[in-house]
């Protein structure tokens, strides 16, 4: 059981770290990404389609890794 929930956390995790990778950063383009970009305007963008999905399963896959480390740690602790 212990090892099933281990190879579950870290397949969370990979999806996780996917999901957001693969989400738009809000200033595009590698300088954007790296800090540079000049974008320094702060306006509001909805999300739609792809990047709403890819918003969604960030949240959803970070409450799903949270729940699966709390079984992981309880298991552990006993």
């Amino acid at each position: 059981m212990k090892r099933a929930i281990g190879i579950l956390e870290v397949v969370l995790a990979v999806l996780l770290i996917v999901t957001i990778l693969l989400q738009t950063p809000k200033a595009s383009g590698l300088g954007g990404t790296l800090g540079g970009g000049t974008d320094m305007g702060g306006g509001y963008r909805t999300r739609r389609g792809l990047e709403r999905l890819l918003f969604r399963m960030s949240v959803w896959l970070t409450v799903a890794f949270a729940l699966v480390a709390v079984v992981d740690i309880r298991l552990g602790a006993g």
